[in-house]
């Protein structure tokens, strides 16, 4: 004797699910385990890994899947792939509180190490520890966001502790060249962008040591190219301008 099972549900186990409200209503969309934080972080680019399933349901649980016309009015689309990856963007992930709580403490060690990595002490150029960066993040009462990449919030990060202890992104060191027929023009578009400059050479061609934030680097990659078609150049001596050791308080 066979089952009956309704065309609009689907049954699944073993998922993550992923949530969202829009025009008053609930969208849920069904995902592998610990794929969701690897798409989000940029990892994991295969949305096939991600999902189990390109439907969109309103209860996963119970696998009823949403109303076309429900997603068309609330998304502007019918294109599942595409509101699949703004559920996936935007929305909630559902987990158990113990899934949640590990969850957060691995993204939080993560965008300590990545702000470790790419600040120093600006009066010392020596890195800070990650303990340390954890410990000013708690003192900020930093509190981490599952929607966003640990990259972004690491930028986050560095801006808020600004403002309470002397950090600054580690200088990037560019040997910049540039005809002596565009040097004069372009050096002061490019003097804004620099924070240090260590040695100028004129002769045949204007060469210059100089660090920079790397927030920088493509708005000067882009000067040099426009500006002398091409004749110029600019080469990275020195991705972190660090001394050695690490910074302690």
């Amino acid at each position: 004797m066979s089952i009956f099972t309704p065309t609009n549900q689907i049954r699944l186990t073993n998922v993550a699910v992923v949530r969202i409200k829009k025009g008053g209503k609930r969208f849920e969309i069904a995902c592998y385990k610990n794929k969701v934080v690897s798409w989000r972080s940029g990892a994991e680019k295969d949305l096939d890994e991600v999902l189990q399933t390109n439907s969109v349901f309103v209860n996963v649980s119970k696998g009823q899947v949403a109303k076309k016309e429900d997603l068309c009015k609330a998304f502007g689309t019918d294109d599942l792939t595409e509101i699949c990856k703004q559920i996936l963007a935007k929305g909630e992930l559902q987990v158990s509180d113990k899934e949640r709580q590990s969850q957060l403490e691995t993204m939080f060690r993560d965008i300590a190490t990545i702000v470790a990595e790419k600040c120093v002490n600006p009066e010392t150029k020596r890195p800070y520890t990650v303990n340390l960066i954890e410990r000013a993040m708690k003192d900020n009462h930093y509190s981490v966001k599952t929607t966003k990449s640990t990259k972004q919030q690491a930028l986050e990060v560095i801006k808020q502790l600004k403002e309470t202890m002397e950090i600054q992104r580690a200088h990037m060191k560019l040997r910049l060249r540039m005809p002596s027929k565009d040097a004069k023009k372009l050096k002061e578009k490019l003097k804004p962008l620099l924070q240090v400059v260590e040695s100028e050479d004129f002769d045949e061609e204007l060469e210059m040591v100089c660090l920079v934030d790397p927030g920088c680097f493509r708005e000067i990659d882009e000067l040099i190219r426009c500006e002398t078609k091409g004749r110029g150049s600019l080469e990275v001596l020195c991705l972190k301008d660090v001394e050695e050791g690490d910074e302690k308080l």
